[in-house]
């Protein structure tokens, strides 16, 4: 078979093997990769954490280190009446491969597992280390997938390469992510007597007029290098019955961080600025339930002089930067002081989408990209 036929098989085989959020399970679609990675002679490690299973591949040994990751966990299909065939059997039609995690992230996975092969076929790094990692978790925000196997000293990249939909171009900054809870709480009563009660809902109302006031603007006024700080509210959830006063109210809320700005600090500001809403003590709260900063690589690493030069000998054309609206999973290593680099084939829109696709042909350039990296920066011949 051709590069595009392997590629394709890959990517046939990914798609077939359910690992959606919830549930989140990984084990199945980590043991076939983990069984193919073995067969090309890496050494193979399938760390698992929180009911999460991911895998650890390695070939040569010292610096630098360049480790590729990416994620193997889906968002669930959704509605199927949506979709033109069956989501978990990959299709190509016109030129793109449709399918489950077609484009986020099982396209950039297929193209990694055919680099990690072809690698390892060359005879492997002539110095330095490549390593490739596949997890689970991403789709959850959670802990127990790259951010776990980087807590637990399982890599220590030099050189991070996450696999991202960025239509073979080059990302190398993002932004942090923050999610807080807030609740307020009342006192419930019969709604036919409002005044016997004190009214959650209405308490979180005021509380978020508040946010919505001098901290929404100064979050707004806040930019960096085409990145933009942000607040939203996700989701709210309240009372019991209509015909109760509700004694509890709660609010989720996703806080995009610019690089540079700490989770810590911006919880902190978030916090403060709620329980300044003028509402009686004790009946406002304030919990942290997920974040990581974010980080700014910059351009003049070696692995963007890589890049820049396997893109413009691939593509004919220079390499471009992107910015993106999601986050991945290298924003865990945002305070380590490497380089982190999101690439690979697809486009952001297609993701999370019925009938979600990535063309052939870049998977094709994206295979030949990387592999025109590590020659650069590894020795593979």
């Amino acid at each position: 078979m051709n590069r595009a036929d392997d590629l394709l098989a890959i990517l046939r085989d990914l798609i077939a093997i359910p690992s959606p959020y919830p549930s989140g399970n990984t084990a199945t679609i980590a043991a076939y990769c983990a069984r193919r990675l073995q067969a090309a002679g890496y050494a193979v490690q399938c760390p698992a954490s929180g009911g999460v299973t991911n895998v650890v591949a390695r070939l040569g040994q010292g610096k630098p280190s360049v480790v590729f990751n990416v994620h193997a966990d889906t968002v669930e299909a959704g509605e199927r009446e949506a979709w033109r065939g069956d989501p978990l059997v990959a299709q190509l039609r016109d030129g793109r491969v449709h399918g489950l995690g077609a484009g986020n992230c099982k396209g950039p996975m297929a193209v990694q597992l055919w680099l990690a092969e072809e690698v390892a076929r060359r005879g492997g790094p002539k110095h330095g280390e490549v390593a490739f990692t596949f997890v689970g978790d991403e789709e959850s925000l959670g802990p127990n997938g790259l951010k776990f196997l980087r807590d637990a000293g399982h890599i220590e990249p030099d050189l991070l390469i996450v696999g991202a939909q960025t239509e073979n171009q080059l990302v190398v900054g993002e932004r942090g992510v923050m999610w807080t809870r807030l609740t307020t709480l009342g006192r419930a009563a019969h709604a036919g007597t409002p005044e016997a009660g004190d009214n959650a809902i209405l308490r979180m109302l005021r509380v978020l007029a508040h946010l919505q006031g001098d901290l929404a603007a100064s979050i707004a006024a806040r930019n960096s290098g085409g990145k933009q700080a942000t607040m939203s509210v996700g989701t709210i959830a309240g009372g019991s019955n209509t015909n109760v006063v509700p004694g509890q109210c709660t609010v989720t809320i996703d806080r995009r961080l610019l690089p540079g700005e700490n989770v810590d600090a911006a919880f902190a500001e978030l916090r403060d600025a709620a329980l300044a809403a003028g509402e009686p003590s004790g009946t406002v709260q304030a919990e942290l339930i997920t974040g990581s900063n974010g980080f700014d690589s910059g351009r003049g690493g070696a692995g963007v002089a890589a890049f820049s030069s396997a893109i413009a000998r691939t593509l004919g054309a220079p390499a471009r930067f992107l910015e993106v609206v999601g986050v991945f999973d290298g924003r865990y290593f945002a305070c380590d002081g490497i380089e982190i680099i999101d690439f690979g084939p697809g486009e952001g829109h297609e993701g999370h989408a019925p009938n979600e696709s990535t063309p052939l042909a870049q998977l094709e350039q994206a295979a030949q990209i990387q592999l025109h990296v590590l020659q650069g920066l590894l020795g593979v011949v």
